[in-house]
């Protein structure tokens, strides 16, 4: 269920972050432009955040398969 959630989260931070630099590319006054490269910095650093997690996630229940498990 966590993976779940993850993986949603991942979805909709990539897509803002596709929206934001659409955005910017669009757009051509400087303060405008500078805003929209700071909301982008946000969402890319959320993005790496939630990827991290989501390996941290996958590396865990790949060392859980191969750990012994105990009899008693």
């Amino acid at each position: 269920m966590f993976l779940k959630a993850l993986a949603k989260d991942l979805y909709k931070s990539q897509k803002e972050v596709e929206a934001l630099e659409q955005e910017l590319l669009k757009t051509s006054s400087g303060a405008e432009q500078e805003q929209l490269e700071e909301q982008l910095r946000q969402a890319k650093g959320e993005l790496a955040q939630i990827k991290k997690v989501m390996e941290g996630r996958k590396e865990q229940s790949r060392a859980s398969l191969y750990k012994p498990k105990s009899r008693f």
